[in-house]
């Protein structure tokens, strides 16, 4: 890997020098432009600098000194906070429609669709420090051996992410307001994204039961987008119509040395809360899995650890618009599984190494515009990572988080030959 590999890709493919050079700066004669810090925050990011603490050492005598300059954590929090974050989103949205129209997020498994999956985490929780759009609750927790209710803060983002795509492709954040719940958050968002992106960008949406509400769908429904959403207890009476429907023999099954697997197809299921049908597969799947248990061994009784054999049983039900014509109902099951990946790639990923939760900052428009920077920072890194790193690799290519610490070394000066 080259020297500055990373940020010739991104001008090569994006004109990405030019993008932040054009945003708006938010402070009036700042002695530090806007797209040095922006720079500074986004490049700390995608070499997975933790925290504002670090990233304000490693451009005064770090990785980024000179790459950067020094710049303190007081500058960059000032500068944050003074961002307007609408300008971050919009950025993230040319990133995205760049990746469409260069294929990047072409999609075989689902047969053409763009899928995204919509879900939700929290992020900086803590008992001692607040600003303005922190969320409250009461929670009960031992501090020593006392158990004692306290006032928790903490933050709610509801993200968007491609998940029919070879990676998980976060789409845009928002932050959950006091007051606000999780999907009334997560309709603002794809509205956004819909006036950013286009009616035709998106083909498709999945998530679990918590979006599966009459309001949500009209609403998805109104920007022309297919559906699967997991059926479970708050809608009861979906969900026994359902159950009834499928009570006979599976309509489909199969098997590996790994799983069996049936599945039930209806047609057409009634939603009371909705006043209209809709499609419903049902899936049970037993899966064999490998499992590490610690027994006792020998008088001692130390404890050993041993591998066992565990069948696990699952159910599953999905709803959908989908009208599947030739299509096999097995394709709803798999769209439905895809709601997975936000959790298993991108918030798991996003959180260990681009260290989504590290509040840093907790000024009300410093998080935000923080956090968005983090997501496009790792959107971006994801990209070249699969894109420049494995598809060129002629051995075992290194991992996300090592092309990281490697991307970070290249910024350092090279050294003086000692000859």
């Amino acid at each position: 890997m080259r020297r500055r590999q990373f940020e010739t890709y991104l001008d090569k493919v994006f004109d990405w020098s030019a993008r932040v050079a054009a945003l708006p700066e938010g402070r009036q004669s700042p002695p530090h432009p806007w797209p040095k810090v922006f720079d500074c925050v986004f490049l700390g990011a995608a070499i997975q600098i933790p925290n504002v603490h670090r990233l304000e050492a490693e451009c005064q005598r770090g990785i980024l000194r000179q790459r950067i300059g020094k710049l303190s954590e007081d500058t960059l929090g000032y500068a944050l906070q003074r961002q307007d974050p609408a300008s971050i989103f919009a950025l993230g949205c040319e990133v995205a429609r760049r990746l469409k129209r260069n294929g990047v997020l072409r999609s075989h498994w689902a047969r053409g669709r763009l899928v995204a999956a919509v879900d939700g985490t929290e992020i900086c929780s803590s008992y001692v420090r607040c600003c303005d759009a922190c969320m409250e609750r009461e929670v009960e927790h031992k501090v020593g051996d006392v158990l004692r209710k306290d006032v928790q803060y903490y933050h709610r983002i509801v993200a968007v992410v491609l998940v029919s795509t070879a990676f998980p492709v976060p789409l845009g954040v928002r932050f959950q307001r006091q007051g606000e719940d999780e999907v009334a958050c997560a309709l603002a968002l794809l509205q956004e994204l819909d006036r950013q992106l286009g009616r035709r960008f998106l083909d498709g949406l999945v998530g679990d039961a918590l979006y599966l509400r009459s309001d949500l769908v009209e609403e998805v429904e109104k920007l022309q987008l297919e559906w699967v959403f997991t059926v479970k207890e708050n809608q009861p009476e979906l969900l026994a119509e359902a159950e009834r429907l499928t009570a006979g023999p599976p309509q489909m099954s199969w098997s590996t040395p790994q799983n069996e697997f049936q599945l039930w197809h209806a047609p057409e299921v009634y939603w009371p809360a909705a006043d209209r049908s809709l499609r419903v597969v049902k899936t049970f799947r037993i899966q064999n899995q490998q499992r590490v248990a610690l027994t006792p061994a020998g008088s001692a009784q130390k404890k050993k650890r041993t591998k066992e054999e565990v069948r696990e049983q699952s159910t599953n039900y999905y709803a959908t618009n989908l009208e599947l014509g030739s299509i096999s109902p097995a394709f709803i099951h798999q769209l439905g599984r895809s709601r997975w990946r936000v959790d298993t790639d991108a918030f798991q990923t996003l959180t260990t190494q681009a260290h989504l939760k590290q509040p840093s900052l907790h000024q009300t428009w410093a998080l935000v515009v923080l956090t968005m920077i983090r997501v496009l920072a790792y959107t971006l890194s994801l990209v070249f990572y699969y894109r420049q790193v494995v598809s060129h690799a002629r051995q075992t290519p290194p991992t996300f988080s090592e092309t990281a610490r490697l991307l970070g070394y290249l910024f350092l000066p090279p050294r003086m030959d000692s000859s």
